[in-house]
């Protein structure tokens, strides 16, 4: 295996481990996700020539250099010119299907995989339509810095379903747009 794949897998890991160990509450599933940070630490030594105590540094979120969440946004049209978007289980308000990008997927990737979950569609990215900063928009305070990503997709094939934090997915009128999340 190539280093530059042992390297993608090992960030990959350490992404899945940080969002663990941020979220989970139960101190089993934090054990594991504290073990696979250090089978993520070992991959990246494997592949370099840095010192176990500089390669702990790679794991510490409070010296690395922070930089903004990346958001994709999926923008799907219909036949009839209405727009695609999903109600949240959150607020029970409506968005565009999307989510955070995830460490080793391209836009294009996470577009189609956030439409599949969220929607229940298998669509094909067609065109970049804006990145926006989300501090320049009338949104409400947020921890997180927010780049968006939104993309025009088409629908392939597939079929209407709710995702575990969805509860409907609805084509819309422009002139009949629900309260937005």
């Amino acid at each position: 295996m190539s280093a530059s794949k042992i390297s993608e897998y090992a960030k990959r890991l350490k992404a899945i481990a940080h969002l663990g160990l941020t979220y989970a509450k139960d101190e089993y599933d934090l054990e594991r996700y504290q073990e696979l940070q250090q089978i993520s630490l070992e991959m990246m030594q494997l592949i370099t020539d840095e010192p176990l105590d500089k390669m702990e540094g790679y794991f510490s979120t409070n010296k690395e250099y922070i930089t903004p969440k990346t958001d994709i946004r999926v923008v799907i049209f219909n036949a009839e010119n209405q727009i695609l978007l999903v109600r949240e289980k959150a607020d029970g308000k409506w968005s565009l299907p999307g989510g955070w990008a995830d460490i080793g997927f391209s836009p294009k990737e996470i577009a189609v995989k956030e439409a599949l979950e969220e929607t229940g569609f298998v669509v094909k990215p067609i065109k970049l339509l804006a990145v926006l900063d989300k501090k320049c928009h009338p949104h409400p305070p947020q921890a997180e810095y927010v780049y968006k990503i939104f993309l025009r997709c088409e629908i392939l094939s597939g079929e209407k379903t709710n995702a575990f934090d969805i509860l409907d997915v609805a084509f819309f009128n422009r002139n009949h747009i629900p309260e937005l999340s």
